[in-house]
C-alpha cells in the first residue's frame, strides 16, 4: 500500500508539475496552425491577385505551410520540455542528405526562381536556347515547355536555361532583317550563269 500511495504521490506531482506546460503547449498549436492556415489563404489569395503563374501557387503556399509547421512543432516540443537541438541536428542532417541526393533536381529548381525573378523571357516569347527554337508555352517550377514552328513540344530542365545563352526574339518588339537587293541577286546569277556556260 505504501508503494501505491508513493506511485500515487509522484504521479500527482508530475501531472501538477507538467499540465499546465502541456494545457500551454496544446493551446499554442491550435492557435498556431490556425495562424498558419490564415497566412497560407493570405499567401495564396496575394498570388493570384499578383497573377502569378498558376503552377507556382499551391507549390509556394505548400513549402510555406510546412516551414511553419515545422517551426510550430518545435517550439511547441520545447514548450513541453523535449530537448530539441538533437532534433534539429537530425532535422539538419536529413536536410543535406535530401539535398544531396536531390542536387539536379534543385538545381532546375533554383534556376525556375531565377528565371521567374530575372524574366530572361516571358509565356509567348519566341526564344532559342539549347538549340531548340520555339515559342515558350509554360515556365514549371523545374522545367520550361518550348513549342516548336513544327508543333513539337520541347521540355528544357530551368537549371540549363538558367545558366545558358538564351536568344529572346520577342524582347525588343521588332527585328533587324538584313536583304539582299534584288539587282544584286540579278548580277550573282548572271555570273553564276557565265560561270556555267565557261564550263
Amino acid at each position: 500500500m505504501d508503494t501505491l500511495g508513493n506511485y500515487s504521490d509522484k504521479a500527482i506531482e508530475l501531472v501538477m508539475a507538467y499540465a499546465p506546460k502541456l494545457l500551454l503547449a496544446i493551446i499554442t498549436l491550435f492557435i498556431g496552425l490556425w495562424i498558419i492556415n490564415v497566412v497560407t489563404n493570405i499567401t495564396r489569395k496575394t498570388l493570384e491577385k499578383s497573377k502569378t503563374d498558376a503552377t507556382l501557387i499551391p507549390f509556394i503556399t505548400s513549402i510555406l505551410s510546412w516551414a511553419l509547421k515545422l517551426l510550430l512543432f518545435i517550439s511547441v516540443a520545447s514548450m513541453i520540455g523535449i530537448a530539441t537541438t538533437s532534433f534539429i541536428a537530425v532535422l539538419g542532417a536529413a536536410g543535406l542528405a535530401i539535398g544531396l541526393a536531390l542536387q539536379g533536381s534543385l538545381a532546375n529548381f533554383a534556376g525556375g526562381f531565377l528565371i521567374i525573378i530575372f524574366r530572361p523571357y516571358n509565356v509567348g516569347d519566341l526564344v532559342e536556347a539549347q538549340g531548340h527554337l520555339g515559342v515558350v508555352k509554360e515556365v514549371q517550377i523545374f522545367n520550361t515547355i518550348l513549342l516548336t514552328p513544327d508543333n513539337k513540344r520541347i521540355i528544357i530542365p530551368n537549371g540549363t536555361m538558367s545558366n545558358g545563352s538564351i536568344t529572346n526574339y520577342s524582347a525588343e518588339g521588332r527585328l533587324r532583317v538584313d536583304m539582299v537587293s534584288v539587282l544584286h541577286m540579278r548580277l550573282i546569277f548572271q555570273r553564276l550563269k557565265r560561270f556555267c556556260q565557261a564550263c
